[in-house]
């Protein structure tokens, strides 16, 4: 068996991953802080990281998947002032939605789903650890982790003190000691949420919540942790340091795996652009196998620029796909049992995520059908394609269903009736009467291929 090899952040390179137990190999993903709906950034790491724990799933025995839902934050409580609700209401209803845009997109869920909220008194005692270790301070209600008591900060962000200072955005206060220093615990209003403590009445910072919920349900030391590029830091950096400190030196994580960020049309997404795409939108206007197929087309650690091309273009591709499942639907899987995905394809995954090489191998099987008048052949490479699309999350849909959307005004039955008019009128050389055909299916939605192996149609996106 190849090994996997995955971009380690910390290292700055890529490196064979090699779990501390292959029977229980651990994955903690930063979730989403529900107050509003997810946008198509946040959708990026939520399939990257499901694919890869697909494919560990493919390679190890047992796999503890972890992605939480922060639900307790300052932008959630300022949401639930706006619309005039109870902040309950607001984490349980994007909660809701971003289950059910994931869906729609294929993500399986995690393993475990913790809540922050359900985790407050495991908050309070990481950070009691801490505050025996004097690697914390309390100052006016707050809890504090003080960084220049950790040596290695700014290792996995590879920042020199200088930049973590100019880069941190840290709240300016008179009672830190250090400027880098970031909170663990901050007092409330009676207004906001909060919890008893032995500080006072309050609530967690956010740095603070994902080191505690990895350590409940994975354990001390994790094998990877993943996120988007913008957590790096400050929150991975932050993580790490307490996280490390409070297991009395302990490493916390084996491997980072960031993803890059989206652009759209080239720019930032930002609500001052208004250029912020929603997956909730987007998933009116086109299926969301089409939304997951665009985000795997460039390789998760670099850029990917979202544009008004970027689904329709997806949509291509996973008709071509769907196309050939369609003409090979009255052959039979092999009789020895489902063949596993193309060894080349799983190369590509086990090479740091190659999805845009992934889906060429899966181009290839595509021809390989075309050419191949074997049988078994086809058989073989039907197996292949299905096995390959589900651990890519995709390929799952009837290829009739695919197909069904834009083409509901004609049953199939009245396409294939009209194909055949068609090819009868070819044959005898009555090309008027072909094109005309072929014309009344265009305006209703039906584009028909003319191929080799006879005519083939697939509904227009």
């Amino acid at each position: 068996m190849q090994s996997i090899h995955l971009y380690n952040t910390r290292t700055q390179r890529k490196e064979r991953f090699i779990p501390l137990d292959s029977a229980r190999v651990t994955m903690y993903v930063c979730g989403p802080t529900v107050y509003s709906y997810a946008h198509i950034g946040n959708a990026r790491p939520a399939v990257v990281f499901d694919i890869l724990a697909r494919l560990l799933r493919e390679e190890f025995p047992g796999v503890v998947y972890v992605r939480n839902i922060t639900d307790i934050d300052d932008k959630i409580n300022a949401a639930a002032v706006e619309q005039g609700v109870p902040i309950d209401d607001i984490t349980a209803r994007y909660t809701r939605a971003y289950h059910k845009d994931l869906e729609a997109l294929g993500v399986l869920p995690p393993d475990v789903e913790p809540r922050v909220t359900t985790h407050i008194p495991r908050i309070i005692d990481m950070i009691q650890a801490l505050l025996r270790s004097e690697h914390a301070y309390e100052a006016e209600g707050h809890v504090l982790f003080h960084v220049p008591s950790y040596s290695a900060y700014g290792q996995l962000s590879h920042r020199n003190t200088d930049e973590m200072q100019a880069g941190a955005r840290v709240e300016v206060a008179p009672w830190k000691r250090d400027p880098a220093d970031f909170v663990l615990w901050k007092p409330s209003t009676a207004e906001q949420p909060g919890w008893d403590s032995p500080w006072g009445r309050g609530r967690p910072g956010w740095h603070i919540e994902c080191s505690t919920l990895a350590d409940v349900h994975l354990g001390e030391t994790i094998d990877i942790h993943g996120g988007g590029h913008d957590l790096i830091f400050p929150h991975h950096e932050n993580e790490n340091a307490q996280s490390t400190c409070a297991h009395g030196g302990k490493p916390f994580c084996r491997y980072w795996v960031h993803n890059g960020l989206i652009t759209v049309e080239g720019e930032k997404m930002a609500k001052s652009v208004g250029n912020i795409l929603l997956v909730h939108d987007l998933l009116q206007r086109m299926p969301g196998e089409a939304i997951r197929m665009a985000l795997l087309a460039a390789h998760y650690r670099g850029p990917l620029d979202w544009t008004q091309d970027s689904v329709p273009r997806a949509r291509r591709g996973l008709d071509r796909l769907y196309q050939v499942l369609r003409d090979m639907r009255d052959i039979p899987l092999p009789e020895e049992g489902t063949d596993g995905p193309p060894s080349e394809f799983m190369a590509c995954l086990r090479d740091d995520l190659n999805t845009p090489r992934a889906l060429a191998v899966l181009y290839g099987l595509v021809r390989r059908a075309h050419t191949s008048t074997d049988l078994k052949e086809r058989s073989r490479v039907k197996s292949e394609l299905l096995a390959a699309g589900e651990i890519l999350g995709i390929l799952q849909q009837d290829p009739e269903v695919w197909f069904g959307g834009a083409g509901e005004a004609l049953d199939n039955a009245e396409i294939e009736r009209l194909i055949r008019r068609r090819e009868s009128a070819r044959a005898a050389r009555d090309f008027q009467t072909a094109d005309a055909i072929r014309q009344e299916l265009l305006e209703k939605g039906i584009v028909l291929e003319d191929g080799a192996q006879g005519t083939r149609w697939r509904v227009e996106k």
